[in-house]
């Protein structure tokens, strides 16, 4: 495996686990907020928490992704 194509893998690699940190963060987040009938499943209130958690994640991802120099 070439130079490039370890790049790549690492690249693959490291954005596949900030989306699975991503989306483990918004459930937890997620799962307390429902079972207390805060909001329902699929409503407004839902997308948003996992809208936010997910700019939040991209924005430290993308900050320790330049820190990292992959």
């Amino acid at each position: 495996m070439d130079w490039k194509e370890n790049k790549n893998l690492k690249v693959i690699l490291y954005i596949s686990s900030w989306v699975i940190i991503w989306g483990s963060i918004g459930s937890l987040i997620d799962y307390p907020l429902y079972k207390t009938e805060i909001y329902s499943e699929g409503s407004i209130w839902q997308y948003l928490t996992f809208t936010i958690t997910g700019i939040i994640s991209f924005l430290i991802g993308f900050k320790i992704y330049k820190k990292l120099k992959l």
